[in-house]
């Protein structure tokens, strides 16, 4: 026998089909399903007017729950801001690296690498705003977890090409760390062209300027 649903919860379909009037708190979360409100309802403020101009009333309204609620699970502005941060740079960490362990084509890699960089930018969340593009970026937690993101990526780009040309660790990073800021520089300035180049020609643009660079460096004989 189907249980009841409860009056105070309907059915997710109708929850959404049912938009709720503004300034009416959410229902009673568990704490998981809560916490992914907040961080949605912040990452819209935050993009919206940047990690200076959100203010902690617009993000609980946004989210429709009261301040207490919001304070509950984040105690100030930029815990929330970091969670963020953290959140976007552990699936950008997983793409990146999910794309270059998906074959073990050098040629291959590079264009998959270029092509999920493009991605992660174009992605309609605008994530990389709060990646790239933050107006805290000379805090000394925020810095320092972007450049574990960069130490991360170069450094598995650069076992891969010291593998493969048997370079000295410190000349495959210094590769490493040049390929990954071709895909940053190259992506963000994509988007700045509003769709007038379609993505995967952007992104193989990119792969085959980046693959005539890194494969004419020599293997050992």
């Amino acid at each position: 026998m189907v249980p009841e649903a409860r009056a105070d919860r309907p059915p997710a379909a109708e929850q959404q089909a049912t938009p709720r009037p503004a300034g009416q708190r959410s229902a009673r979360l568990p704490r998981d399903e809560r916490r992914a409100q907040l961080l949605s309802a912040a990452q819209e403020v935050f993009v919206a007017n940047g990690y200076h101009g959100a203010a902690m009333d617009e993000i609980a309204e946004t989210a429709h729950v009261s301040k207490p609620v919001l304070y509950q699970h984040f105690p100030s502005k930029r815990e929330l801001y970091l969670a963020l941060l953290e959140s976007h740079l552990a699936s950008l960490t997983d793409l990146m690296l999910g794309a270059l362990n998906s074959t073990t084509d050098n040629k291959e890699r590079v264009q998959a690498v270029m092509r999920a960089y493009f991605r992660f930018i174009a992605n309609d969340d605008q994530a990389h705003r709060l990646v790239f593009e933050s107006d805290l970026i000379n805090d000394p937690d925020v810095s320092s977890r972007l450049e574990t993101f960069n130490r991360t990526f170069a450094d598995a780009i650069a076992r891969v090409i010291a593998e493969d040309t048997k370079l000295p660790h410190l000349e495959a990073e210094l590769l490493g760390r040049g390929l990954a800021g071709m895909a940053q520089v190259s992506a963000r300035y994509w988007l700045e062209t509003d769709g007038n180049l379609d993505l995967d020609v952007a992104s193989d643009l990119i792969y085959r300027l980046a693959w005539r660079g890194i494969s004419r460096f020599p293997k050992e004989s």
